[in-house]
């Protein structure tokens, strides 16, 4: 009975005043669950509508959402058609104002700045008004293409001071989701599913986790504080294929559940903790999607002004602490200066330590110590929190096939569109970037076996914990991936026989 009725949410609504039952499978998508409610009031099924509970809180309709009971049902509330009507107007102002910009900076570089501004407070109105999804979505694609056009005019596509890293006022300005405790539970794992959560609830999970860790209690963080920086970290990531605010909330859940599963804060100080999570939100702050090579090569200003030395990773960090430099977000305000400039170093060593221009040399030096480790020598705890970054970093392959092989279809669309450029711009060309080159299996061998492997099983002479559910994973991974390249050499092998065949039938007439 217990494993039959854990397939299935149990969920009462408020219609009108008299409470209705609804039950589904905890397989349905959210979208089935909208309609399903929509029926149950009386609602034609594409109607778009909110959740709240007794409280007024805005509950997340997914299939994970928290069973109520009958004595404090949910309220449903519909968004009635004369807001859709306003939304309908407010898109199509959206939209000739979009075709405006796109007009005048065009015509006129000069007036990059103002575009720019604009463009902010087009795509902020865009996401407070929470229009229909193919509404914004096609709004979003012209402001896009507005940017990358931008962009392509100026190499460097610099952070713009005055553009996001203003912090909002509207705090708190994205609902309060209530986490379920399978949700709660599931975050704590590696194979926690990252594709399932809108931005809004990826918020409440970051924040969940600084919460449950002790942090904000035993840090004095102002939560708002906490909310304003989440938001403004979310706003200073950019919309890249593969570098993108999924990727930092990817790294960050990894580095909560290797905390959890190798109980580092029974090896670490609070502080250290703060430091490995800090960086992990941090890490690719403002990534432009063009790595370092093509930074170099270019020559772009972050190239010039990092001296071609770790030139994003450097700029990951100026932008954290151009962050952590506004009152509003200064989730460190509360620190002597002594302990914030440990904190500033930590995290600025471990973003740093991403590069992975520098793995060997990092791989390395962790080798040396980890046969005789010391958790009392600042040496060693500092270069086994640079592997663990490190480890989070790069550990998609980590998670179950059906969350992992994504991430290589976003990897790969980033690294073609470098590789596009740099053909376009006579600049060398990776061959595992080169779209007329690299497979998917071909891409994933070599790093599984030659970098993911030897790191994740350094790592597990310190914690023999992550060998079932980490390294094994890897293991089975590169094994899939070996399987599909010899499909693929097989089946290249026919075609290739084939083609040599039609060769000499030709000849031979």
């Amino acid at each position: 009975m217990g494993s039959a009725s854990s397939a299935y949410r149990v969920i009462y609504l408020d219609v009108d005043g008299r409470t209705q039952k609804v039950v589904f499978s905890r397989f349905c998508s959210p979208c089935d669950i909208k309609e399903l409610f929509c029926t149950a009031t009386g609602l034609s099924r594409n109607t778009t509508i909110s959740l709240l509970d007794s409280t007024g809180a805005m509950v997340s309709i997914d299939p994970t959402m928290p069973n109520n009971s009958e004595r404090s049902p949910y309220k449903v509330v519909p968004i009635t058609g004369g807001q859709l009507a306003d939304k309908e107007e407010l898109f199509q102002n959206v939209l000739t104002q979009v075709a405006e910009q796109f007009s005048r900076a065009f015509k006129i570089n000069e007036l990059k700045t103002e575009v720019t501004n604009r463009l902010a407070m087009l795509e902020k109105r865009v996401e407070l008004e929470g229009m229909k999804v193919v509404e914004i979505e096609k709004c979003r694609s012209d402001i896009k293409k507005l940017r990358e056009e931008m962009a392509s005019r100026n190499n460097s596509s610099f952070l713009d001071d005055n553009k996001k890293l203003t912090p909002r006022r509207d705090v708190p300005s994205y609902p309060k989701y209530h986490l379920s405790q399978e949700t709660v539970e599931a975050l704590r794992q590696p194979i926690f599913d990252v594709w399932q959560w809108e931005p809004n609830e990826m918020l409440s999970c970051l924040e969940h986790m600084y919460h449950d860790l002790g942090l904000v209690k035993d840090f004095n963080i102002n939560p708002i504080t906490l909310k304003r920086w989440l938001l403004c970290i979310h706003d200073n990531y950019r919309n890249n294929p593969f570098h993108n605010f999924r990727h930092c909330f990817c790294v960050t859940q990894m580095m909560y559940s290797m905390i959890c599963l190798c109980n580092l804060q029974e090896k670490f100080t609070q502080v250290d903790i703060l430091i490995l999570m800090t960086a992990a939100v941090c890490h690719d702050l403002d990534h432009p999607g063009y790595n370092n090579t093509y930074q170099i090569n270019a020559r772009t200003e972050l190239a010039v002004r990092y001296n071609d030395i770790s030139p994003l990773e450097n700029h990951h960090c100026a932008v954290a602490f151009q962050i952590f430099s506004q009152p509003d977000c200064n989730i460190f305000a509360n620190f002597d200066p002594e302990a914030f400039k440990q904190i500033r170093q930590g995290t600025i060593t471990l973003i740093l330590a991403t590069d992975m221009a520098r793995h060997g040399e990092i791989l390395d030096s962790f080798k040396q110590k980890v046969d005789n480790f010391d958790f009392t020598n600042e040496e060693h705890v500092t270069c086994l929190k640079m592997v663990l970054i490190k480890c989070c970093d790069i550990s998609n392959e980590v998670r179950p096939m059906e969350v992992a092989e994504p991430w290589v279809d976003c990897l790969l669309e980033e690294y073609f569109m470098q590789s596009d450029r740099e053909k376009a711009e006579g600049l060398p060309v990776a061959p595992f970037m080169d779209r007329e080159k690299v497979t998917k299996p071909t891409a994933q061998i070599g790093f599984i076996k030659f970098v993911l492997i030897p790191m994740f099983e350094s790592v597990m002479k310190l914690f023999p914990q992550i060998e079932e559910v980490m390294v094994q994973p890897l293991r089975e991974s590169r094994d899939r991936y070996e399987e599909l390249k010899q499909i693929d050499d097989a089946m290249n092998e026919v075609q290739k026989k084939k083609s040599e065949n039609l060769t000499m039938g030709g000849k031979k007439k």
